[in-house]
């Protein structure tokens, strides 16, 4: 059979997208087809959610920060042995940034790219036939972004799901479905989104009641028979992250989780071993690696308990006296000096490295990120530009004295000054690298 896939759009977050992407993932498979996911965009939860109810790893598929070529490999790749590929998009469909053609970041760029349709969750609380103008208007608005269907979704009543399927409908756009409003569909949600697929209590009940409720909301065969066949080009992984050693610690618990699935896949299949650790439980970094990565996720939640982790902290002070340790975004708060919590207590951190940050002088950062490297690093070469992303709400409230690791832009080449630290073989940065960027690409 061939690969088929569909892209899962909406309006806006918050409308729906992620609960009925998992629920459809799973109501797909329970057909006996093999289901993938992909997220577009910088989404780091997202695939946690799409592993957990297609029992295969997603991936991120960013259209600014990947190269196109990059894009087709990834997308080769996850539909290996696929029937069905399901596409949930970031934010609104359309929502990206000023930039070349087909690099915004949007999912619409992918829906280009590959011919994919999309299944447009609509949020029609608080209105009933104006979702029709909605629906025209993504239908009117890129003649290369076909919208397949239509999935309302917070419907309160047979009458109001009549009057808007009726007009919308009228439009000639098929209603392929709709979800009434259900309390037991959301997912809990964090400052940085939702919480973990891994920290959620009875995930895989939660799964199977999200694909009974699509189930019995959605035309299953509808959707399937929007979906469209897919098949990328091979593309070339030359411009992914090279793994930085040949044996990797990585920290992996409920502090530190935020690292990209294609960036740990690529390590692996260029021969790389990753040994996960766990920081909260008091472990450190495996002596035999030869590099150690603390990824983003949320130590300021756990800062207490990460300050009083003897083992780690002196691990890992002896593994950076010899070996690279690198962190990004929670990794890098944790290789400063101290992290202030949300209460205002402040906890030693590492002090690898000699900035202080805080979350309870909170900043939002957020968006797309160019580095040029100033020295050699785990993330790249002095002189390499690597593309990436920034979302965190915590800050640096005093820089300390090491040494800039790259010079940082914003997603449309703005400058935002120096950014990073380095110290010795200890690195970071507040972003997190997705891929490397070459020029023209």
């Amino acid at each position: 059979m061939t690969t088929k896939g569909i892209i899962i759009g909406a309006a806006r977050s918050g409308a729906g997208k992620t609960s009925v992407t998992i629920g459809l993932m799973r109501a797909l498979g329970r057909r006996g087809l093999a289901v993938r996911g992909a997220k577009s965009g910088p989404d780091y939860i997202d695939p946690g959610f799409h592993h957990a109810a297609t029992g295969a790893p997603g991936v991120n598929l960013d259209s600014w920060a990947m190269a196109p070529g990059f894009l087709d490999h990834l997308a080769y790749a996850q539909i290996g042995g696929a029937d069905v590929l399901v596409v949930e998009s970031a934010m609104g469909l359309f929502d990206g940034i000023a930039s070349e053609a087909g690099r915004s970041g949007a999912a619409a760029d992918l829906a280009r790219r590959f011919g994919l349709p999309t299944l447009l969750v609509l949020d029609i609380s608080g209105q009933s036939q104006t979702a029709a103008a909605i629906a025209r208007g993504f239908a009117a608005h890129d003649a290369e972004v076909r919208i397949g269907g239509i999935v309302l979704n917070q419907v309160a009543s047979e009458r109001h799901e009549r009057l808007a399927r009726q007009a919308i409908e009228a439009l000639g756009l098929p209603v392929v479905g709709a979800v009434y409003r259900n309390a037991d569909m959301a997912l809990p949600e964090r400052h940085l989104g939702l919480v973990q697929a891994s920290e959620h209590a009875a995930l895989e009940a939660f799964i199977e009641r999200l694909a009974d409720r699509m189930e019995a909301s959605l035309d299953l065969d509808a959707v399937l028979a929007m979906a469209a066949p897919l098949s990328p080009a091979p593309g070339s992984a030359a411009l992914t992250l090279p793994p930085p050693g040949q044996r990797i610690a990585v920290a992996l618990d409920g502090a530190f989780s935020f690292i990209y699935p294609h960036v740990t896949r690529l390590w692996r299949e260029a021969g790389a071993e990753i040994l996960p650790f766990s920081p909260l439980a008091d472990q450190g970094p495996d002596s035999s690696c030869d590099i150690c990565w603390l990824p983003g996720g949320y130590p300021e939640l756990h800062a207490g308990n990460l300050s009083a982790a003897r083992i780690f902290r002196d691990t890992l002070a002896r593994f950076a006296e010899t070996r690279p340790v690198h962190g990004e975004c929670g990794g890098f708060m944790v290789l400063g000096q101290a992290l202030e919590d949300a209460d205002g207590v402040t906890h030693p951190m590492t002090g690898l490295l000699s900035h202080v940050t805080s979350f309870a002088k909170r900043k939002m950062n957020l968006g797309y990120r160019q580095a040029a490297l100033l020295a050699d690093s785990p993330i790249g070469r002095k002189g390499d530009s690597v593309r990436g992303h920034e979302f965190h709400y915590s800050r640096v409230i005093a820089t300390g004295s090491d040494a800039t690791l790259a010079d940082l832009f914003d997603g449309q080449g703005n400058s935002l000054g120096p950014s990073g630290a380095r110290r010795g073989l200890v690195s970071g940065t507040f972003f997190h690298a997705i891929a490397r960027h070459s020029a023209g690409t």
